[in-house]
């Protein structure tokens, strides 16, 4: 009995002693993929992970002079004297309405697109349509928002000028909160919908070619057939990116809103990103900044939690 109960922990070693062996020999054999994925993850722990250090100016009374180190501790005082800010809210309810309206909007757009591209019999002209779909996601926002002044400004833009003609405009486009909303939003598809067709035309390759066959033998249409097989094929892709975007709901890119908005639009142009931006490099206010930074990356990660977990309750798909 002793003798077995002595062998036992032998045996729990030398299994550990093989497994440490065959990793060493695997890691020998392959050892040039573990240096090539040496400089993806020294960038991940540098830019990544480092600067998480930086999320404890949120709790403290940050002094530049000091670092943020020295920096004395005062708890959640920052995070209470952000709810007090009227601005805040306005900038939160904004984000929250931006992107609401970008889901609605923006989402489906690169879905039609896909749906329509994968229609199309001439090899040619498909190619170009993608082509052309796709190149303003290559655009720089500051670019973009220089278009967008030349194209939609009151009294200089293009379309005006063209609507003046007819006795139409000008319409203040850029001016008018309710107009700005519209080419805030018509920008935004201009510029993503055709980046967007590329994940959903991937998805739809994998889609087995005999069910289109096959339906187009018992007399299903063009729109029975995407209504059927397309758009069932590539639910789980749209799900996916469908999650993603919902826990996207209080984050939201700096450039768009900067560029295109102006004063005059700011009831419905200063979002969170805008505000943090006025807060940190305006103001100096750096734990400000830093605890609304933190305060979206909770809420998203709530956000993105909980609309994993209506998905797979509801679909059986999701992304964790």
């Amino acid at each position: 009995m002793e003798n077995l109960q002595a062998e036992i922990p032998r045996a729990g070693e030398r299994r550990r002693l093989g497994l440490a062996k065959g990793a060493g020999l695997y890691l020998g054999r392959y050892w040039q993929l573990y240096a090539m994925l040496a400089l993806p993850m020294l960038y991940f722990i540098v830019f990544k992970y480092g600067p998480m250090y930086g999320v404890t100016i949120a709790f403290k009374d940050f002094n530049l002079f000091q670092g943020i180190s020295k920096s004395p501790w005062i708890g959640l005082e920052t995070f209470r004297s952000i709810f007090k800010m009227d601005s805040f809210y306005l900038a939160l309810r904004n984000t929250f309405m931006l992107n609401f309206l970008d889901l609605v909007f923006s989402f489906p757009a690169p879905i039609l697109l896909a749906v329509m591209l994968n229609e199309l019999r001439g090899a040619a002209f498909k190619k170009i349509s993608q082509t052309i779909l796709y190149l303003p996601h290559f655009i720089s926002w500051v670019i973009i928002g220089g278009i967008v002044y030349q194209v939609f400004a009151t009294n200089t833009g293009m379309v005006n000028l063209f609507l003046e003609r007819f006795g139409l405009g000008p319409f203040p486009f850029l001016s008018d909160k309710y107009y700005w909303l519209f080419t805030y939003l018509g920008t935004g598809i201009w510029q993503s919908a055709g980046w967007g067709t590329i994940i959903y035309l991937a998805a739809m390759t994998a889609i087995n070619k005999e069910l289109y066959e096959a339906a187009e033998v018992d007399g299903a249409g063009r729109l029975a057939r995407i209504w059927h097989i397309t758009l069932p094929g590539i639910r789980s892709t749209i799900v996916v990116l469908l999650v993603l975007k919902l826990g996207e709901m209080v984050q939201i890119g700096f450039e768009r809103p900067f560029v295109i908005g102006n004063v005059t639009v700011s009831e419905f142009s200063e979002v969170l990103s805008t505000f943090v931006y006025k807060m940190g490099m305006e103001t100096g206010e750096y734990s400000v900044a830093t605890a609304v930074g933190f305060f979206q990356a909770v809420v998203g990660l709530v956000f993105i939690l909980t609309s994993n977990y209506i998905s797979k309750k509801t679909t059986d798909e999701g992304i964790i």
